[in-house]
């Protein structure tokens, strides 16, 4: 029986060896290159319509589990490691770690007392030419959602 992880990393060896972008796999899918890759690397379920759009894209036949798998509802959030090791994971996690205080008091500044939705979310995923060196953009966008009082 495959495992999840294991069909996660059949995808993404099959994408690397053929040259495959996942913004062109997303455009066949029909949805954001962020949403389309964080799916197909298992953080999001996709319908039989979709995986077979994918697999189309990508050239590969995903078996009857394999199409399961990828149906599946995720356990989201799953780094090997409480803290991750890889580099540029760690940089995302680093930027949280001393940015996030911040992030949350100038949020709740704003909005009040609540979170940002990480359901009701889009992210956007680009590249800045700078002659200093290209730079990453992220964008994040969540629904505000307050605490109740009750």
């Amino acid at each position: 029986m495959t495992t999840r992880a294991e069909l996660t990393e059949k995808i993404v060896a099959h994408k690397t060896f053929n040259d495959i972008k996942w913004a062109d796999v997303a455009a066949a899918v029909g949805q954001s290159k962020e949403w389309t890759t964080a799916a197909l690397m298992g953080q999001i379920s996709l319908s039989k319509e979709q995986i077979e759009k994918a697999g189309n894209a990508m050239g590969l036949n995903f078996s009857d589990e394999e199409v399961a798998l990828l149906m599946t509802v995720p356990y989201r959030g799953s780094l090997p490691t409480a803290v991750p090791t890889d580099p540029l994971i760690y940089r995302l996690y680093e930027v949280i770690s001393v940015y996030g205080t911040t992030m949350k008091a100038l949020i709740e500044e704003e909005f009040g007392d609540g979170i940002m939705s990480a359901i009701d979310f889009t992210m956007d995923i680009s590249r800045e030419e700078n002659p200093a060196g290209d730079r990453v953009k992220i964008v994040l966008d969540g629904k505000f959602l307050p605490y109740k009082m009750y």
